[in-house]
């Protein structure tokens, strides 16, 4: 049974709250870059863009970024066929520029690395920050968020469940146990 605990109001805000701080953090807009991870974060990518537009009054550029390649956790590598390369959709040029990576969940930081990993196979930033919407701890490797729009403590038999409107016809975050 999934319990409630962001609905889509305190969603709106942590990333509104979350777009006042990229901004803060990087003097501004100049040269920034924001890279949704598939699938949740290239919505929640676009909507602080979004976001950084009303304040800002200037389009900050949107890529997408699909891991699967990079994953180190894929099943199908025990398996004997090729993997199958997905376009990163990128479609921005992120040489010199300030990357905010954005995802839905930080949980073991495994996919973190691997966007870091296509990140730096598609340009050499000048800087990358993290941003998510949900940290839950539980960390595997020396990664941490510098924009987190709530800290959300779990258990290993539980599992966060974001929802956005674009796909799941609701803003919401559940938790879930597994």
């Amino acid at each position: 049974m999934a319990k409630e605990v962001i609905d889509s109001m305190a969603m709106k805000r942590a990333l509104t709250r979350m777009t006042y701080e990229i901004i803060e953090k990087n003097k501004g807009i100049d040269d920034l870059v924001l890279v949704g991870i598939k699938t949740r974060g290239i919505y929640l990518a676009h909507r602080i863009a979004e976001r950084l537009k009303q304040l800002e009054a200037a389009e900050v550029p949107v890529g997408e970024l699909d891991i699967s390649l990079y994953r180190d956790d894929r099943h199908d590598l025990s398996q004997k066929k090729d993997p199958v390369v997905n376009s990163s959709k990128l479609g921005i040029d992120i040489t010199d520029k300030q990357v905010i990576l954005v995802d839905d969940v930080l949980f073991t930081g495994r996919t973190i690395r691997a966007a870091l990993d296509a990140l730096m196979d598609q340009g050499r930033p000048q800087k990358i920050n993290v941003a998510v919407l949900v940290d839950r701890g539980h960390r595997e490797l020396p990664i941490r968020a510098d924009f987190v729009g709530k800290n959300i403590p779990t258990s290993l038999n539980e599992q966060i469940s974001v929802s956005v409107e674009e796909i799941d016809q609701k803003d919401a975050i559940e938790i879930k146990e597994i």
